[in-house]
């Protein structure tokens, strides 16, 4: 194969900047390989807008391409339809969904426009990888300006039940559109099924099994890929100086109490309202962690200006001091709520001294924080992952403590099951699961990907 052409909503960096992200950093070792294009969107608006002049960045082998957006498109495409009619439907949130024909004609404008200023960019021997539900359209575009390339799509969010998906207007067609990848790949089985079902139902496609679907005289690999992380880099990153720092403040903070870590965007999909009504149910439940058990809660802010997410930010307010005027007392505070972003080598340090990480979305494509949880525990005296049974990364994460994200009363005996484990099993725990995060990580990822859109051209 040639070069690696990555198509993806916001692009870079190339280089660690030190804030946490999984697209990015699983995506870098893949381009620096062959060397190619990370196309995307600048994050800019402007008047010209995709028809404005594309802004370039070399580094090295890797050439960053950006375009702007208008403000229409950004209101229809990004804010409209991605994020209030895909986003809630993909996480199965068909109360949160908006359907407005104005947000899908703006969703395909601008995949068409992705794709003619692509189009003159790619070479013969490219492989064009195009990421995450802001594209689902995008390949039918360049389908249609004769671009006969390898095609290679990921889902990094979940991908819902045919029951879900077929409530969302042209949903057939919004599917069929995904068709004309050579390869559709998802975070788990579960999605693979899904989406699987879905054009075999729907669509009339043929399962011929081994992850190939037949439609429309074309052959499509469907599998799942669940991505991974530099486990071993990121195990190190608990070894640095900042994440010292970091651990060595938070462990004089406590002064012998345990600390539960959550680290998540204020999103609804992320269940943290039912995380804080579980922790109370935790101090309701079992008293003896009154003073000496908190939950430390960093929640940075996304897509501020919807709604649903200034209601969770005030949800959560709300509930933190609730708790905490409930059961404070002089020298403990039970929840820490902070709505800020910590680099990360900070947030490596800040599980390494949290004895129990509770990663409990209602629903997530796969959740990278349960990954970097366990890479950053020290082998002698690991804690543990409590995990919701909707993570994409429970399918492969069975040794953490598996809980119902919906249930306060599951949850908190998850929790109290965490920090009461003795340290053997916490340890034949941890091991199991490192082991196979350092076996499966980004690079073994991005691998698969690739070695099968070969298969699908040898």
């Amino acid at each position: 194969m040639g070069r690696l052409v990555v198509v993806s909503n916001r692009v870079g960096p190339l280089k660690d900047t030190g804030r946490a992200g999984g697209l990015a950093v699983a995506l870098v070792d893949a381009l620096t390989q062959t060397g190619g294009i990370w196309f995307g969107w600048s994050g800019e608006i402007s008047e010209e807008g995709s028809f404005g002049q594309l802004k370039t960045q070399k580094t090295r082998k890797v050439q960053m391409v950006q375009m702007d957006l208008t403000q229409a498109d950004y209101d229809e495409f990004y804010a409209g339809y991605a994020n209030r009619t895909l986003w809630p439907i993909l996480h199965y949130r068909l109360d949160l969904a908006v359907f407005d024909r104005r947000f899908e004609q703006g969703y395909r404008h601008v995949n068409d426009r992705f794709a003619t200023r692509l189009r003159p960019l790619l070479q013969d021997d490219d492989v064009v990888w195009v990421h995450d539900y802001h594209f689902l359209t995008f390949a039918a575009n360049l389908r249609a300006m004769e671009v006969n390339n390898p095609l290679a799509f990921f889902l990094h969010i979940p991908f819902p039940a045919p029951e879900i998906l077929a409530a969302l207007p042209n949903a057939g067609s919004i599917v069929r559109a995904m068709l004309a990848y050579d390869l559709v790949g998802f975070q788990t089985r579960r999605d693979a099924d899904n989406f699987r079902r879905f054009v075999i139902e729907e669509l009339d496609a043929t399962d011929l099994g081994d992850g190939r679907i037949s439609t429309g005289g074309r052959e499509v690999i469907v599998r799942a890929y669940p991505i991974g992380i530099d486990a071993e880099a990121f195990s190190k990153f608990g070894m640095t100086p900042e994440a010292r720092r970091n651990m060595l403040r938070l462990e004089k903070l406590m002064g012998g109490r345990q600390q539960i870590i959550g680290v998540d965007r204020i999103d609804y999909s992320k269940g943290l309202p039912e995380r804080f009504r579980a922790f109370e149910r935790l101090l309701e439940d079992y008293p003896e962690n009154r003073g000496r058990v908190s939950l430390m809660q960093v929640a940075p802010p996304s897509r501020a200006e919807l709604d649903a997410y200034i209601d969770i930010r005030r949800e959560l307010d709300e509930m933190t001091g609730h708790v905490n005027g409930r059961f404070a007392d002089l020298d403990w505070t039970p929840i820490r709520f902070l709505t800020k972003s910590f680099p990360r080598r900070a947030l490596a340090g800040i599980y390494r001294a949290s004895r129990v990480g509770l990663v409990t979305p209602l629903r997530d494509g796969m959740n990278l924080v349960a990954k970097e949880y366990i890479a950053a525990q020290r082998a002698e005296d690991p804690g543990v992952l409590v995990l919701s049974r909707f993570a994409g990364a429970a399918e492969g994460m069975k040794e953490a403590v598996i809980v119902n994200p919906h249930s306060a009363e599951e949850v908190a005996a998850g929790l109290q099951s965490a920090i009461t484990m003795p340290l053997e099993e916490r340890r034949d725990r941890w091991q199991i699961m490192f082991d196979r995060l350092c076996e499966e990580d980004a690079i073994d990822w991005s691998r698969s990907i690739m070695n099968d859109v070969a298969s699908m051209k040898a």
